[in-house]
Formats: structure tokens, sequence, C-alpha cells
């Protein structure tokens, strides 16, 4: 990982064009995914591994989401279609065993359970998933949104899955290996505000299980699972989400609830008013 240090939002956009350039002179088949983190959380981490699980086999974590699901069903009246436990995710498992983790993608079973797990993500229950987007405004966003002012930067991580222009990526069953999983699926439509895109980290052990991606970030592998950090001074966080405001990246926009219309209503009233309350 390049970690790179800022000094105003200006200097990032800059960087943003010259990644792009780089990307378009290696004619990289895959786009950048971002992803914006306040400065309080140091490392590039999932939900569930600062639940202290970071090592779940994945009929563990499919236990898990199992077990909530009526719950959540009964809350919500939405009904989620998705392998049983342990009979049909074991029945996945040894069926796709040696095609994963490309399965998640070209697997008509894990489309349901993949939707699933897009919503629990979205609504905070721990996932195995990091979640990304495609915009670098939205990612700024999230940076600066929660940033505590006791931060000296907030983060933006910029990751490009390989730099080939066939997209081919390296390693055996036993190295982590992260799977990026895109934007088509039915699911929540905070999937589709935030213009969203997941990655999840597995290893085979015995088992098919979900491993920190700092294990295959830390690979010597510069064509593949390339990442960035800039870190930019918690300082331009007014100017950064006023910017975002004027192109309509806020709260409301990329959530559509009550609690994001008082979120931006306040911003706007509060920190952007250029008068005396």
């Amino acid at each position: 990982m390049e970690d790179i240090n800022l000094n105003s939002w200006e200097d990032f956009v800059k960087q943003l064009k010259r990644l792009e350039n780089e990307r378009l002179q290696k004619k990289s088949s895959y786009k950048f995914l971002y992803r914006g983190q306040g400065g309080h959380t140091p490392n590039l981490l999932t939900t569930l591994e600062r639940n202290g699980q970071e090592r779940l086999l994945l009929r563990e974590y499919h236990h898990l989401i199992s077990v909530v699901k009526p719950q959540i069903e009964s809350f919500t009246g939405v009904n989620w279609n998705i392998l049983s436990y342990p009979a049909g995710i074991d029945k996945w498992l040894i069926e796709n065993d040696t095609i994963i983790p490309h399965a998640f993608g070209c697997s008509p079973e894990f489309q349901d359970i993949y939707s699933y797990m897009v919503y629990l993500r979205h609504y905070g229950f721990p996932s195995p998933m990091i979640d990304w987007t495609i915009s670098p405004y939205v990612a700024a966003y999230f940076a600066f949104r929660h940033a505590l002012r006791d931060v000296k930067n907030v983060s933006i991580y910029v990751y490009l899955k390989s730099t080939s222009e066939f997209g081919l990526k390296s390693g055996g069953s036993d190295e982590p290996c992260i799977h990026q999983l895109g934007p088509y699926v039915r699911t929540d439509r905070r999937h589709f505000l935030q213009q969203s895109r997941y990655t999840i980290c597995v290893i085979y052990d015995g088992g098919w299980r979900y491993t920190p991606h700092e294990k295959a970030f830390s690979r010597c592998t510069p064509d593949q699972d390339v990442l960035w950090k800039f870190n930019i001074p918690y300082s331009e966080r007014l100017k950064v989400l006023r910017l975002l405001d004027g192109y309509n990246i806020n709260a409301l926009s990329l959530f559509g609830s009550e609690d994001s219309l008082m979120e931006t209503t306040a911003l706007r009233e509060i920190d952007f008013r250029d008068r005396e309350l």
C-alpha cells in the first residue's frame, strides 16, 4: 500500500487525475474503487473483523446470517431466499469448491446470498465485505462526514484489482485472494444511491474462510490488488462537505431517510450559513 500525505483537497483531485492517466496508459480493464474513512479507524477492516471475527469459515458466517433472518424478515416484511443451513450451503460449497472465489460472481445460488449480505452490510450487521464506491466524491463524503475533531487527517483509499489489460490475477487457494463484487444485484436502494461495490478476501486452509484484506495487500504483487491511501487534513472538512453538498452529495442523497434529512438540514443551517443564528 502506498501511503500519501496531502496538504489540501485540491491535492487529492490532482492525484486522482494522475492515477487515472496511469491506468489508461496501462490499459487496465478494471476501474478504481474508493473508500473514505474518518481517521478513527487506522486499518482497512471489515465490520466482521472489528467485531473480533476475522477468520470465520464461509459456512459459519452463513449460519450466522441464517439465524437472524427470521427476525429481520418479521421486522422488515422482506423475505430473503438464501441457501438453507447446513444442507444448502454445504452442498453449494462442495459443488463450487474448485472455483471459489470466482463462484461468487457466476453462481445463481450465490446471487440471493449476495443480495441479502449487501442489505445486512448497509444496515450495520457485521459483514466480511468491505464496501467501496465508484465515486471518489462519495468516498470523500464518508471520509469527512463523521470525522472527529481530534484526528489530524481523514483517509480515502483507492483500490485497483489489476493493472493488467486482461485483468489476470495470480495466486493459489492457500493464499489470500480478494474478489470484487459488482453492481448487478437486487437489494436495498442504498446500494444504488451510494454507487456501491464490495470486496471479500478468502483463503483455503482445509476449508474456505474469510481472511483480512491486509494479508492480500501485503503480498509482493505490484500488478494486482494495488492500494493507495490518501491522507487529507481534517481542517479541509467544511470546505469539502460544502463543495459536495453543491453537487448534491450529502446524507440525504446517499441514504434517503428521515434521519439523513435531519443531518443534511442541520449541516446546511448550522455549519454552512454565513450568518449568526
